[in-house]
């Protein structure tokens, strides 16, 4: 089949390889001048396998008020005049309950141990760069209370394959010497030693060059789609400034711009964009910053090595479709990150940058074809996990176009339980 692909971040792209790899004549429109350069441009850096629990908690509910009223809470929610963040949060607040957590846990366990052994086979068949690193990843709390959680969070994912310990803060610390700085006022940490840390940006880089030379992928760089058009319960083309661009089957990976392209056939996508930022820094003393992946739980920062730089993120900012770099929230990362590891890097190199990472309100994407349109399939709402799940997301979308059978059990993620 001829194949169109909306979208060249890390979804899109992952998309496109797997149906590449089917035999597909693959095309992928990009609104952009290259990959990657929207929601995964910059990103936490983490393969995060293991760490998939949804942002809808039971204990999310008592916060909300720190989200409206503290202009440094790690997660800000600002009110609009939007009915879709309307719709949205209260979608959320429904989902805010142990027996949804646990479910959503362990569907997007399943979907994340797919995309870890796809990511291992790419890594393995094709030479691809992206500072890629297999050295686990370390979670640090500062309270007992959010340790005892923790714990009893390791032992749930214990039984579904998930292999974690817990440390004591001289244990932690014997893992990871760099956090000596905030040491005091840690309790002790969860450590996973087989997640994974990678620049998305390099790794979508590399990728569309693979597609294009190995592949035979066909890129329309700096093409806005500008309309979707169905017609007999199709999908027959897509409309941009060029013209009409046809094909067999499409495949929605717009990311945070999906919902407007989608609502003019009738379809409500339940997305809303996660608003986050990042720093990048060049390492200018390796012994002082972290070797391995680590969260500050009770920050809510996330650091990951990339080579020789070191990538800072944080932030869920609910407050629409602005990517205005916001100085009170950088100076907030800034200075939580130079707290934490003072004498690593060079702190007046700071490259910031803020990206839309959109999700559903249960934390699950939506992927699989629309009802009502056999040739598209979506590829959305990964939220802040979408370099851990993109490559799964992929496969499995293309699958579904393929009418195979999904590698892995499909409730919670079809378009249907998303209510389209």
């Amino acid at each position: 089949m001829d194949v169109l692909v909306l979208g060249a971040g890390v979804t899109g792209l992952c998309a496109g390889y797997a149906l590449a790899r089917d035999g597909h004549a693959v095309t992928i429109v990009e609104r952009n001048p290259e990959a990657a350069r929207e929601a995964s441009f910059a990103n936490g850096g983490q393969l995060s396998y293991s760490y998939v629990a949804p942002l809808a908690g039971p204990g999310v509910i008592p916060k909300i008020p720190g989200w409206l009223l503290n202009p440094e809470s790690p997660m800000r929610f600002r009110p609009r005049l939007d009915p879709g963040q309307w719709r949205w949060g209260m979608k959320f607040l429904a989902a805010c309950n142990p027996t949804m957590a646990d479910l959503t846990t362990r569907r997007l366990l399943r979907l994340s141990a797919l995309s870890r052994r796809l990511v291992h086979r790419l890594v393995e068949e094709e030479s691809l760069a992206f500072s890629y690193d297999r050295s686990g990843k370390l979670v640090v709390l500062s309270d007992q209370g959010s340790f005892d959680g923790a714990r009893a969070l390791m032992d749930f994912q214990a039984k579904l394959g998930c292999t974690q310990q817990a440390l004591d803060t001289a244990e932690v610390l014997r893992l990871e010497p760099s956090l000596a700085r905030i040491a005091p006022r840690l309790v002790g940490g969860i450590y996973t030693p087989d997640e994974e840390a990678g620049d998305c940006r390099a790794f979508c880089l590399g990728l569309s060059d693979i597609l294009a030379e190995r592949y035979g992928v066909r890129f329309r760089w700096g093409t806005h789609v500008s309309q979707l058009v169905a017609q007999g319960g199709r999908l027959r083309a897509v409309m941009t400034a060029a013209g009409a661009m046809e094909a067999d089957a499409f495949v929605l990976a717009a990311g945070a711009a999906a919902g407007a392209l989608l609502r003019p056939l009738g379809f409500a996508l339940p997305l809303y964009p996660l608003k986050g930022y990042s720093l990048t820094l060049p390492v200018t003393n390796p012994a002082a910053a972290p070797q391995i992946s680590v969260t500050d739980a009770a920050r809510k920062v996330v650091y990951a090595r990339l080579g020789d730089r070191m990538r800072v993120a944080g932030m869920a900012d609910l407050v629409g479709y602005d990517t205005t770099i916001r100085p009170a929230r950088l100076d907030l990362l800034v200075r939580e990150a130079r707290d934490a590891f003072p004498d690593a890097a060079d702190w007046m190199r700071i490259g910031p940058w803020t990206g839309l990472r959109p999700a559903t309100p249960t934390s699950a994407p939506i992927l699989g074809l629309v009802p009502g349109l056999e040739n598209l399939a979506l590829d959305v709402g990964q939220g802040a996990l979408g370099f851990t799940l993109a490559m799964a997301s992929g496969r499995i979308v293309a699958d579904a176009l393929a009418g195979r059978q999904a590698a892995i059990e499909m409730d919670g993620f079809q378009p249907s339980d998303h209510g389209l």
